[in-house]
């Protein structure tokens, strides 16, 4: 027997001592004599296919005694109480505040003197200006892979903090993209900054491929969906590695090719539909 029978079995165990235990409190000792019975005939070795067991009082009695493992599974795992549009409602509004918290991240001049030293003030703002631009595009484009391809029904505690994981990387990058924009001569800001995309697209690649696994999508994606998803986010991660060691070991200005992330996606949806047309 495969561990998914077993796993079945043992559900439909449980389900059956819960039912007798509530029978228990309210029906008298004849009425349940009478239950027993019913349930030995229907579920004789006679009435059974090859290989499944019948039913007697102890397999019942002893199911909770089987299992602990997998009982701590499926307890873990069974739907928490919450709707899943309060979550999806609080990654927008994490989106949203992550995005304005990139503009509020540019410094403002406190005093100017004259208007050379403003224009040159603006000249030295210029990186941080363009890699907060970048960084905004990024955001952008995990809201619009979150909003097309996590549509959920449903949602479980490894889900729920996956989910949460995803968010944490979302909210570390304006930390991130004020070090490579104050400090991008130094490898661990570039460093850490590719760490921070590279965590939110592995992060969004299994809250995705959990959601698919538990069935938790409103509607399941197709062989094809699925693996453009997959490439889509995988794209993004190599493009990532990439621009990272260009900005650091050949030029600062290989930072740009960030922007070819919503380039890349659109090509790839451009395929996607054309294959699914």
């Amino acid at each position: 027997m495969s561990d998914k029978e077993s796993e079945d079995k043992y559900k439909k165990l449980v389900e059956v001592k819960k039912h007798i235990d509530a029978i228990k409190e309210v029906w008298d000792e004849e009425t349940l004599d009478e239950l027993k019975e019913f349930l030995s005939e229907k579920y004789s070795k006679d009435n059974l296919d090859d290989g499944e067991a019948p039913f007697t009082e102890s397999s019942v009695k002893n199911a909770s005694d089987i299992g602990i493992f997998g009982r701590i599974k499926n307890a873990f795992e069974s739907d928490v109480g919450i709707d899943p549009g309060r979550l999806l409602s609080l990654t927008d509004g994490i989106f949203g505040m992550v995005m304005t918290l990139l503009v509020f991240g540019i410094a403002v001049p406190e005093a100017v003197s004259s208007y050379s030293n403003y224009v040159s003030f603006f000249t030295t703002l210029a990186p941080t200006i363009v890699i907060t631009v970048i960084s905004f595009v990024i955001i952008s484009s995990f809201w619009i892979y979150h909003h097309e391809f996590i549509k959920i029904k449903n949602i479980n505690l490894p889900y729920l903090w996956i989910s949460i994981f995803f968010l944490i990387c979302i909210s570390f990058i304006p930390f991130t993209t004020s070090l490579i924009g104050n400090y991008s001569y130094f490898f661990l800001s570039e460093a850490l900054f590719g760490l921070n995309i590279l965590l939110t697209i592995i992060s969004f690649l299994l809250m995705y491929v959990y959601a698919l696994k538990k069935d938790f999508l409103e509607n399941k994606p197709s062989k094809l969906e699925l693996n453009h998803v997959v490439t889509t986010l995988v794209c993004i991660m190599a493009l990532v590695v990439l621009v990272n060691l260009l900005d650091f070991f050949v030029s600062s200005n290989f930072i740009y090719l960030f922007l070819l992330i919503p380039v890349l996606s659109t090509i790839l949806d451009i395929i996607y539909n054309y294959k699914n047309s």
